[in-house]
């Protein structure tokens, strides 16, 4: 039995991942959580922070990294110098929501970007277009309703321009709690499978789904994260609650560093391997690059192009090779590449079987 997807969305999938379908990205668009760490490290108001500071650290990122990524993760805010910037074998994914949410207001509410729809981004050099949206199974039925209807119209906007859509949710506590402490621990593994469960739905028109790793590693024994010695899951426990996250998505998917240290977000990784999880690859950002924004606020431009250029390289390429061993490519969440038949956005087009179409040339990470 195979699948049906447009022309434009396989393209748009095959530019983002390399010859067996893995995705190994790199993400760089942070915003306002950016500029406050900039301006923390230099001692500044981040009203200090200039436009031009912004661009230069995402060209640096961009530049340096890219020739080990098969994608870029960008913001057409400060991002774009950083499109430009990037090795031509990496694809390019334009971030389409507003930064942050309005604390004001009750269900971390969405917004999209005020100046930019699916056609400016897909005009501005996007392969795919990513959604980032705060979710929870337990929020409020009336909240998530409006969250599911928004996410319903980009899906259907993707749709429209035959473009990939990636959905990235980051689970909350709607009571206030603590987000870091042991007892939403326990709670996320609910948090992230119901919503993997949600968002594979059809009519989200969702492509990857782009999920947070079902646990939180500061609370699982013996791990590198564990600094309190508090468990909230065993290792074995640990493992079940990935394949069982991993197990309702009937869409692709893959991980998100979440801002966890590399070597945490590595050994996050190797859990999934070892569960057995059919994940097909990963966003990284932060994990990779965080460590240079000190260095940044201190040497600037050449300083942080430096750092990337050892520190930044060893990052990426050590979780690369993780990622190389475990992930499987992006297909395989259909039964393989020969099980997808392609289709034109037009009613008349001829369907044919996708391993006949090619894949982009040019260097691949792996």
């Amino acid at each position: 039995m195979s699948i049906k997807m447009t022309e434009g969305k396989f393209k748009g999938l095959l530019r983002l991942s390399n010859s067996k379908g893995v995705i190994a990205a790199a993400a760089m668009d942070q915003r306002g959580s950016l500029q406050k760490s900039i301006a923390k490290a230099r001692g500044v108001d981040a009203k200090q922070v200039t436009r031009e500071q912004m661009e230069e650290f995402k060209v640096a990122v961009s530049k340096v990294l890219t020739p080990y990524a098969t994608a870029i993760l960008l913001d057409p805010e400060f991002g774009l110098p950083a499109v430009k910037a990037r090795a031509k074998n990496a694809g390019v994914l334009l971030a389409y929501e507003k930064t942050g949410y309005d604390a004001d207001k009750p269900g971390r509410l969405p917004d999209l970007l005020d100046l930019e729809s699916v056609a400016r981004l897909k005009a501005k050099g996007a392969d795919a277009v990513k959604i980032l949206l705060y979710y929870t199974p337990d929020e409020k039925p009336g909240i998530n309703d409006l969250k599911h209807a928004w996410v319903e119209r980009i899906g259907a906007e993707c749709v429209a321009h035959d473009i990939p859509f990636f959905l990235e949710f980051v689970g909350y506590d709607p009571a206030g709690g603590d987000e870091k402490g042991i007892e939403y621990a326990k709670r996320k593994p609910h948090i992230v499978k119901e919503s993997m469960r949600e968002f594979s739905k059809p009519q989200y028109h969702v492509d990857i789904l782009k999920v947070e790793v079902p646990i939180n590693p500061a609370f699982v024994e013996g791990s590198k994260a564990n600094k309190t010695g508090e468990v909230a899951y065993t290792r074995e426990q640990t493992k079940k609650l990935f394949r069982e996250a991993a197990d309702v998505a009937t869409k692709p998917f893959i991980y998100l560093s979440a801002g966890v240290n590399d070597d945490v977000f590595r050994e996050n990784l190797e859990l999934a391997i070892e569960a057995g999880t059919n994940w097909a690859g990963v966003l990284c950002g932060r994990a990779t690059w965080k460590e240079g924004i000190p260095v940044y606020a201190k040497e600037g431009y050449q300083g942080l192009e430096k750092w990337l250029l050892d520190r930044g390289v060893k990052n990426i390429q050590a979780l690369n090779e993780v990622v190389h061993r475990g992930a499987r490519g992006w297909w395989d969440k259909y039964g393989g590449r020969n099980k997808i038949e392609i289709v034109g956005a037009g009613p008349s087009a001829r369907p044919v079987l996708a391993d006949t179409q090619r894949a982009p040339t040019g260097g691949r990470p792996y």
